[in-house]
């Protein structure tokens, strides 16, 4: 069964809606698309499907309620208008839902949540609690209090990490654009949608480089690191445009449209999902073939002679990526070591270690326990 058909399974389903596809050019909310949209949803609901939505649009909201023309650029006063935004945003979709017959339970997350284990366990199971009750939770980043610490940075990001934390089965991303393709259409007419990406490779984020609409803050690129953690957490993840009427439907009915990125098979474990996409990378390790080959093939764990360079300022427990040679990450997990440290230990084996460190530590720089493969 390929990507397209098994979405058609799709059970529980995290729709991802940003700016460009909730306000018009003007920067003032589009209610006739998010009626559209809130109906879809309702719909999907009543055939016994599980939503969630994860929505930006709480700045233009707040910008629409103030008659403002454009974005303030002081943190307090972006933070004032998300505040006002997010009531306006929420009331409109709780009036839609309410009249499909639905309830809605709204979530404001930060990135503090995923980064500390037990807010975690607790955002997860206020959401499954909300699904078991028939709710469509409605989430969004809580804008109105975060600062650049503790912000998520995108709802592209936001989405897949809410799509790990409920085990989802699918991720839709709703955008102005059809999908990825093999160029930006707007400046080459020539570019051809990519219809599938089964592998997230250095070519695929060299193509996706670059800003997207004026009225959001993600481009393409956030949306392929997305891609990156659904398909790790075995979630299936497709990006489509937000302007085409029954568009959700289309990809549930596993409709070639837009650009899907297949899921690997396995889900991972709760606390693997938190190592993984969870906490913040504190760096970037890369390794040589022959170790990218034994973590990929074997489940190895990741010994310092594999290490050809490290780069960032980690200490031991944190969590970072593993690239290989060619730059494509293939792993993330907890390193035993600090960069300092680790910096002396390249390349050598585990016999050197005391002569080159003045004692003992740990065999591996990441054991395969605390690690999780991102191929």
């Amino acid at each position: 069964m390929n990507a397209r058909e098994r979405l058609r399974d799709a059970k529980r389903i995290v729709v991802k809606v940003g700016t460009s596809t909730l306000a018009h050019e003007t920067g003032k909310l589009d209610l006739h698309r998010i009626d559209h949209l809130i109906r879809e949803l309702a719909d999907l609901r009543n055939q016994g499907k599980e939503m969630v939505l994860v929505s930006s649009g709480a700045i233009a909201a707040g910008l629409g309620k103030l008659g403002l023309a454009k974005k303030p650029d002081s943190i307090p006063e972006k933070q004032a208008i998300a505040a006002i935004g997010q009531g306006v945003l929420m009331h409109i979709y709780e009036k839609f839902f309410a009249e499909y017959g639905q309830i809605m339970g709204q979530v404001l997350l930060t990135k503090e949540n995923s980064v500390r284990h037990n807010q975690y366990i607790h955002s997860r199971d206020s959401l499954l609690a909300q699904l078991a009750m028939g709710a469509i939770p409605v989430i969004n980043e809580n804008d109105a209090v975060a600062v650049d610490e503790i912000k998520i940075g995108d709802n592209d990001n936001l989405s897949a990490m809410v799509a790990t934390l409920v085990d989802a089965d699918a991720l839709i991303i709703l955008s102005d654009i059809e999908g990825l393709y093999t160029a930006n259409p707007s400046t080459h007419p020539e570019a051809e949608l990519i219809s599938e990406i089964p592998e997230i490779t250095p070519e695929i984020e060299k193509i996706a480089g670059g800003a997207g609409s004026k009225l959001g803050t993600g481009g393409m690129m956030t949306k392929i690191q997305a891609a990156q953690v659904a398909m790790s957490a075995g979630v299936t993840m497709v990006i489509a445009s937000g302007a085409r009427d029954g568009i959700i439907r289309d990809v549930l009915a596993g409709k070639t449209v837009g650009t899907v990125f297949p899921a690997r098979e396995s889900h991972l474990r709760v606390r693997k999902s938190w190592l993984a996409f969870g906490k913040r990378l504190a760096g970037e390790l890369v390794v040589d073939d022959g170790c990218a080959a034994a973590m990929r093939e074997k489940g190895s764990s990741l010994l310092a002679a594999g290490v050809v360079a490290c780069d960032g300022d980690f200490h031991e427990g944190n969590t970072v990526r593993v690239l290989n040679l060619r730059q494509q990450e293939i792993a993330r997990g907890i390193v035993n070591y600090n960069a300092e440290t680790l910096q002396k230990l390249l390349g050598h084996k585990t016999e050197e270690f005391s002569r080159l460190i003045g004692g003992e530590g740990p065999e591996e720089v990441i054991h395969r326990d605390n690690m999780v493969l991102m191929v």
